[in-house]
């Protein structure tokens, strides 16, 4: 769970190695907006600032992937309204915010069953992904659809595809076959999962891929979620000992 001593500078993390890869759940949107009277929608719009301030901090730390747990296979099940209007924010964020992500060299790539967003949603997604495609910077992961549990199901059906058309040597289906079969084949796994509201879950987030995650819970909302909590996040992974099961 975060400390609530004050945040790190900047320049205090700069001093040691930074995670690779930072994931982020960004939880309590709804709380958020219901704490304050709003319908829940509002809370989404107020997350983008939150974005913003992560994407910008994670840039200026050098992380070289970061992942957003931005719409989940089970969002699918909330109501239309809310489903639509997600819809229309991740459309407007795309949109108003790719110039900027341009100018800090950010890639944009997405995990997930994408293709079960709506048609037109799916278009700003790639003309997004086209405007940026010059960037060679970090990599921003967008999980959108997306659920753990799919990505490992759609990973063995990828493997019997295969075996349909050369015959896979059972020798050759270990843990390294099988990560090239992911949705996130080519990116590290994360070394830092980041959770806000303090929920104390993974919500069928990067089931495989967080294995030997570090973990850093904040009580804090998304919506108001910043930079300083970033860093006082990866502060605190880097005074961690990451033994990957062995000693240390």
């Amino acid at each position: 769970m975060s400390a609530t001593k004050a945040a790190p500078t900047l320049e205090q993390v700069l001093r040691r190695p930074v995670p690779s890869h930072i994931a982020i759940i960004m939880d309590g949107n709804g709380r958020w907006a219901q704490k304050r009277g709003l319908p829940r929608l509002m809370g989404h719009r107020a997350g983008r600032r939150a974005v913003r301030e992560v994407v910008e901090g994670s840039v200026a730390l050098g992380v070289k992937v970061l992942t957003l747990y931005t719409f989940s296979l089970e969002n699918w099940e909330r109501g239309p309204r809310e489903v639509g209007g997600l819809m229309r924010i991740l459309e407007q964020v795309l949109r108003q915010e790719r110039e900027e992500l341009k100018r800090n060299n950010v890639q944009l790539r997405t995990i997930g069953r994408v293709d079960l967003l709506p048609p037109h949603s799916r278009d700003v997604l790639m003309e997004t992904r086209r405007y940026l495609e010059g960037s060679t910077g970090m990599t921003l992961v967008l999980a959108l659809s997306y659920g753990g549990r799919a990505e490992i199901v759609d990973a063995v059906r990828r493997i019997i595809a295969t075996d349909r058309k050369r015959r896979v040597p059972l020798s050759r289906l270990d843990e390294e076959f099988f990560r090239h079969q992911l949705d996130t084949d080519g990116l590290p796994d994360p070394d830092l999962l980041i959770r806000t509201s303090g929920e104390l879950r993974l919500s069928n987030f990067l089931l495989w891929q967080s294995a030997y995650a570090e973990f850093w819970v904040t009580d804090t909302l998304w919506p108001d979620f910043r930079r300083k909590h970033l860093y006082q996040a990866v502060h605190e992974f880097q005074n961690r000992s990451r033994r990957f099961g062995r000693t240390g």
